[in-house]
């Protein structure tokens, strides 16, 4: 699965998902195992690449993938895990044998042999944002570029947070039942969760395995989505039975939190995912609220479309908020990626703004933590546009706002980082 992802765009979740759909492991616990060692590797991928550097006779890009894969779970095992050193040398050379790279296992059991040597994990060297690059594994021009956003306080809280395990959260499905209602019959369920601290919407659930089995999924009464997402929607405070456009839906968390209480059309560029936006409003019972057509946001909307009480536009971008549920992104993602990622927003806002009734609203949404995504976005969008003001909600003064817009930063506070703003067109 590692060298798969590593090999590919593919996104570590998915791969997971799928090879554990495919193959469950006979004990229960074991995906769990598996699930630690994918994630864990990931996030911890630049620190265990430093480390193994001090001891491999060559570059780690001449390593093939899956050897080079093995290489980092057996590191992460003996530093991150409670693991014991001489099995976590055997069990990984052993697995790297099973895998069909036997040429490969001197070479292997001879490094980690070599790590395993050490008390614990070597002393991060250099400069402060060498330290923490090698402490917190994220790139260097990401510590850099937290650190002059947000300070060198808020930027270490923000990258160590990055790689704590993220909690299972879902979102209650109120037009079947309130919250206050699932919780309860949970708690008769027998399923350990909490309520959200922020999202008047949100439960969280403690150890829940596979959620597809879990009390409720299959009745539609509740939709996986973190915290933050949530707050996106909250935070957008629709009035009931509006006439909604979802510019760039998939997945669909957001539309079909919308579609709950409001008439939703649901658009994306890429139409082999609309069907997984369909079957998840099928399941929540919300077929009859959502529809989902294939168009391409960037480009001017179909005419037929015609105008909307509200236009949600959860952007596509950077996805810096979203590091823990998707490490992988850490490494693929470059600083030069910013700025066109930022001109297709712009072209996006653009084509949606048009599509706004008078007195209507535009809400822009991204989850990201980046101004460039984000506020300087808005500001260049408001600019342009007299005839757009920001317009915070009335009576949620409990959400993390900042400037008037929502922002959620990663953190103790268990949350993604997400941007959103409340745009009212005046005329």
């Amino acid at each position: 699965m590692l060298s798969r992802v590593a090999a590919t765009d593919a996104y570590l979740n998915v791969v997971l998902d799928t090879v554990l759909d495919e193959s469950p492991p006979d004990d229960p616990r074991d995906a769990g195992l598996v699930t630690e060692l994918c994630y864990g590797a990931t996030r911890r991928q630049l620190t265990l690449d430093a480390v193994l550097m001090k001891f491999a006779d060559r570059g780690l890009d001449a390593i093939e993938d899956r050897v080079l894969a093995a290489l980092r779970l057996g590191v992460y095992q003996l530093f991150f895990m409670r693991v014991p050193k001489h099995a976590a040398v055997g069990e990984t050379v052993d697995a790297l044998k099973a895998a069909g790279v036997e040429r490969a296992a001197g070479f292997v059991n001879a490094i980690l042999r070599k790590v395993s040597a050490l008390e614990a994990l070597p002393a991060a060297e250099g400069d402060d944002v060498a330290k923490l690059e090698f402490e917190t594994s994220h790139p260097a021009w990401l510590v850099k570029r937290w650190i002059r956003q947000f300070g060198p306080e808020r930027a270490r809280t923000m990258l160590h947070a990055d790689n704590d395990a993220p909690s299972v959260v879902i979102r209650t499905n109120t037009s079947k039942l309130t919250r206050d209602e699932l919780l309860a019959q949970f708690a008769d369920a027998g399923v350990a969760c909490r309520p959200t601290t922020l999202s008047p919407l949100g439960v969280v659930l403690e150890n829940p395995g596979r959620v597809e089995e879990l009390y409720g999924y299959a009745e539609g009464l509740w939709q996986v989505q973190d915290e933050a997402a949530q707050l996106v929607g909250v935070f957008a405070q629709v009035p009931p039975n509006a006439r909604v456009l979802d510019a760039c839906a998939a997945p669909g968390g957001k539309a079909c939190h919308l579609a709950q209480s409001n008439d939703v059309i649901a658009i994306d560029v890429h139409a082999n995912k609309l069907p997984k936006i369909q079957s998840e409003a099928k399941r929540l019972g919300l077929l009859e609220r959502l529809k989902t057509q294939r168009v391409d946001a960037s480009k001017e909307l179909p005419s037929e479309l015609g105008e909307f009480d509200v236009v949600m536009v959860d952007a596509p971008c950077a996805g810096l908020g979203t590091l823990r549920r998707h490490p992988e992104l850490r490494y693929r993602r470059q600083e030069k990626d910013l700025g066109p990622l930022a001109h297709l927003q712009r072209e996006i806002l653009e084509q949606c703004q048009q599509v706004v009734k008078p007195g209507g609203l535009l809400v822009y949404a991204v989850c990201s933590t980046d101004a460039m995504e984000g506020a300087d976005q808005i500001e260049m969008f408001l600019r342009s546009h007299p005839d757009f003001t920001t317009e915070p909600p009335r009576g949620l003064d409990a959400l993390p706002t900042w400037q008037g817009h929502l922002r959620t930063l990663p953190g103790p506070e268990g949350l993604d980082g997400f941007f959103a703003a409340r745009l009212r067109k005046m005329y």
